[in-house]
């Protein structure tokens, strides 16, 4: 019997649909190829347009302008702050002693200055300012500025700059100008006149003590609002909403002693953000309303865990 052989129409046939198939692939692995190199360079260029991450610190923003103090200069305000809570004085004096801070050291505990300088507002010893290691501690240099601070006639009224000369009788007489905006920004959100206005960036992955975190509102804040730590919450609570948002305020602030990780007051929350200074979000729906809310009683602070 004679052997068939395959039509040579077939074969023309299969040859044509083997190379179609050959070049089919060879153009799906070219657009595939094209496609990964344009997503890498997709997330280059990407990268290249979204801002960098902010520094780490703390961001009071109040009439639409942000003013930014670092981890170390935010704790140290919070605590000067904290005092003339403590010493029943108006955010104006925060202000005050915020803006002086500010030109004479930084806002930070420095050991060092001119002559015997030291300290944040670099108060002498041979001045009668008090020892040397009275004055590095934050407080008691607080409690001293505002010891003169109410002192100096209309100091209520008054240039920040001006009153703030009268108490330094600084060599540079009108160098406290320049920082009173910042002041004043500062003063209002961390004696809680300026509600859902700080944001925090610490990126430290070591878990803090809340404790810690809490022991500026505890003294500043004593009898004014109940600040209580348990496990990694801060919880301030208080009859008037500015005790509860300047508790909040204080606790945040102080996130130099430990990392933290969200915050809420009444129905309003604020998130970590790692990357930027994020902002405070109300709870959805009608009781979200200001008209609707009842004065927020209580505030949270919460650490990383």
């Amino acid at each position: 019997m004679a052997r068939r052989s395959t039509p040579r129409r077939a074969i023309r046939t299969r040859r044509r649909w083997l190379r179609s198939s050959a070049a089919l692939l060879v153009i799906l692995a070219l657009l595939a190829g094209l496609g990964y190199g344009g997503w890498r360079l997709w997330q280059k260029t990407n990268s290249l347009f979204q801002p960098p991450p902010v520094n780490e610190g703390c961001q009071a923003t109040v009439g639409g302008k942000s003013y930014t103090l670092d981890l170390e200069q935010s704790s140290n305000a919070a605590i000067i702050s904290a005092e003339a809570i403590r010493r029943g004085l108006p955010a104006r004096a925060a202000s005050i002693a915020l803006a002086t801070a500010m030109q004479e050291s930084g806002l930070r505990n420095l050991d060092y200055g001119d002559r015997d300088s030291i300290g944040l507002f670099q108060q002498r010893p041979s001045q009668g300012w008090g020892t040397e290691a009275q004055i590095k501690d934050p407080w008691y240099s607080s409690g001293k500025f505002y010891d003169e601070l109410v002192k100096v006639r209309g100091w209520q009224t008054e240039d920040i700059n001006d009153v703030a000369q009268s108490v330094q009788k600084s060599g540079v007489p009108d160098g406290y100008r320049k920082h009173a905006d910042d002041a004043k920004a500062w003063a209002s959100v961390l004696t809680g006149q300026s509600p859902r206005a700080l944001s925090c960036v610490n990126r430290s992955s070591q878990a803090g003590k809340a404790s810690a975190l809490a022991s500026t509102a505890v003294k500043g804040l004593a009898g004014r609002a109940t600040v209580s730590s348990s496990g990694t919450t801060v919880t301030i609570r208080a009859t008037r909403t500015d005790a509860v948002w300047a508790g909040v305020a204080l606790t945040m602030a102080s996130t130099d002693t430990a990392p933290i990780a969200s915050a809420t007051v009444g129905t309003t929350g604020w998130t970590l953000d790692p990357k930027q200074y994020a902002g405070w979000t109300a709870a959805a729906g009608p009781s979200s309303s200001p008209s609707a809310q009842a004065p927020a009683t209580t505030g949270t602070v919460k650490t990383l865990g």
